[in-house]
């Protein structure tokens, strides 16, 4: 007579030990933790803060590169300057652009990180600084 009864009955009748219960919530437990680190996009506080660290030096950078470009573009020797930032390497440009001192900004000692290769990136797509701050002016 027991092998007859409906899953319902046998499910309202089960009554689990403390082991199998203490068991139950601990695999719960891992699980979740997994899904939510793995796919569910949770962070540690060390990871959280890294993350914020990156992308504000990148937003530091992104705004150095930016006023560079408008201080390049209206330096006195735009064109020459320009001329020679697209005759020297790859490589090089970074260090021309921090030479000039484009990308230190106001009442800093070092220039930003990262932004002077930005900039160089940024004046090399220009077709010349004259266009650009024509094209800024109108």
């Amino acid at each position: 007579m027991a092998a007859s009864m409906s899953l319902a009955r046998r499910w309202g009748d089960y009554r689990p030990s403390k082991t199998v219960l203490f068991w139950s919530c601990a695999v719960c437990i891992v699980a979740t933790m997994i899904i939510g680190f793995n796919w569910g996009g949770w962070v540690t506080g060390r990871t959280a803060v890294g993350m914020a660290t990156q992308a504000a030096d990148g937003a530091r950078a992104e705004l150095a590169a930016a006023i560079c470009v408008d201080r390049f573009v209206k330096g006195t020797n735009a064109t020459a300057d320009f001329a020679s930032l697209k005759g020297s390497s790859s490589w090089q440009r970074g260090d021309l652009i921090e030479k000039g001192g484009w990308v230190t900004m106001a009442g800093a000692e070092k220039p930003v990180t990262g932004a002077a290769d930005l900039c160089a990136q940024r004046l090399i797509e220009l077709k010349s600084p004259i266009a650009a701050t024509a094209g800024a002016s109108g």
